[in-house]
């Protein structure tokens, strides 16, 4: 915590906000693969194929919940600006890229 007090500004919450659903997307991927090898979860087709990787997304963009949330207990107000910033980028993101299959 205390590199967090000494960096309590929007950059840092920016790097934060960027890397955790990044890394959240990487880790459902490799579960779902995972399952999916053991047999546990079925083949995904052709057309499920973009419901799951929307849902992948739009889970890994709530990663970013986890850190604003032990954050927000330490009051870095600087640093949760820099979060709530990168998760309405990729928010904003998420609804332009699949906009097609979510306002037919």
């Amino acid at each position: 915590m205390r590199i967090l007090k000494e960096n309590n500004n929007i950059l840092m919450g920016l790097l934060i906000g960027v890397t955790v659903p990044l890394l959240g997307y990487f880790c459902i991927e490799t579960i779902f693969n995972l399952l999916t090898e053991q047999g546990i979860m079925d083949e995904v087709s052709m057309s499920s194929t973009g419901k799951r990787q929307r849902t992948m997304a739009l889970v890994a963009i709530c990663f970013n919940i986890i850190p604003l949330q032990v954050i927000r207990s330490r009051t870095f107000g600087s640093i949760i600006k820099g979060i709530v910033f990168a998760t309405m980028l990729y928010a904003a993101f998420w609804v332009y890229y699949f906009k097609s299959s979510l306002f037919i």
